[in-house]
């Protein structure tokens, strides 16, 4: 069976395209991978991954991407094995105070990567969020209730989605910015990608 590598954006693998000389498509079939580009967010990454995982069989799915970082200890470019993942969102409010929808007995918010570990890469805890967080005060409090080290917006979809259909899964963050009111000026997009994408050939030609 085959790996599936999953991204939200053709651009955050733009090199491996390059590297393996794929056509051009959301779904590419290989001889030892296949690859699925999903769209933004957790409401596309789900149905892409619900399409394609229940056609097709493959011993692990590997997700991959950017994403932003809580810690600024971590540098920009820097590569995480995000290990465990939350739907930060997902529950109620009840005046102050969050209740998640495990919390509220409707289903489960905090997901586990599946199978082995990526023993080169530090281990973290992400959140996956519809919107990116942006303010002091929305920083504070999800520092306060989940103390995330990195965030995106599809990783606990694919984690779901595996455990769902029991196939081992990973996930891959390159850190492009600090979590903090937007300014792109600080960004380091270029960095993340070329840095994400020279992983993941490594990694993929390893395995093969």
């Amino acid at each position: 069976m085959k790996t599936l590598v999953v991204a939200a954006t053709k651009a955050e693998v733009a090199f491996f395209y390059q590297h393996y000389n794929l056509p051009e498509g959301d779904f590419i079939e290989g001889k030892n991978f296949d690859l699925l580009i999903t769209g933004v967010g957790m409401v596309a990454t789900a149905f892409s991954l619900g399409q394609y995982l229940s056609a097709n069989k493959y011993i692990l799915v590997l997700n991959v991407g950017i994403a932003g970082c809580f810690d600024r200890n971590i540098a920009l470019g820097s590569l995480l094995n995000i290990n465990e993942d939350t739907f930060a969102e997902l529950g109620a409010e009840n005046g102050d105070e969050f209740l998640t929808i495990t919390d509220l007995g409707f289903g489960e918010n905090h997901f586990k990567s599946i199978g082995k570990r990526i023993t080169n890469l530090p281990s973290v805890k992400g959140i996956t969020v519809n919107c990116v967080t942006g303010s002091e005060k929305s920083i504070n409090n999800i520092v306060k209730r989940l103390n995330p080290t990195s965030e995106s917006m599809e990783g606990a979809a694919v984690f779901y989605a595996c455990k769902k259909e029991n196939i081992d899964c990973l996930q891959v963050r390159s850190i492009s910015n600090y979590v903090a009111p937007r300014n792109k000026e600080t960004w380091e997009i270029g960095l993340a990608i070329k840095n994400l994408n020279e992983w993941l050939i490594s990694f993929i030609s390893e395995m093969n």
